[in-house]
């Protein structure tokens, strides 16, 4: 959380920051996925102040309608939301629409 606070103040120390800085500067595609739990205010403020410049927030937190059988199934999914979210194709899980059909 405090990467994503000074990303969210515009307060780089480190390369990532900076990094993160350069992304929302050029307006292009930011990714966080926040792993703090649970969530405070200021948190959820500072996801806010990013979610409102057009960053994807992506807490990694597995979802039970994908029915996952094992821990690694729970993570298949939150790897493949972000491959998603990166316009990459995988084969982790079947889409949910898919199973419709």
């Amino acid at each position: 959380m405090g990467s994503l606070a000074r990303i969210a103040q515009g307060h780089s120390t480190n390369l990532v920051e900076r990094a993160a800085d350069v992304v929302l500067k050029q307006r292009q595609r930011l990714i966080m996925v926040p792993r703090e739990t649970p969530l405070n205010t200021i948190h959820l403020r500072n996801m806010l102040t990013l979610s409102e410049m057009g960053v994807a927030i992506v807490p990694a937190m597995p979802a039970f309608y994908q029915h996952p059988k094992t821990i690694d199934d729970m993570v298949d999914f939150v790897v493949g939301r972000l491959l998603e979210l990166l316009d990459i194709d995988h084969d982790l899980y079947r889409p949910w629409n898919s199973r419709m059909r």
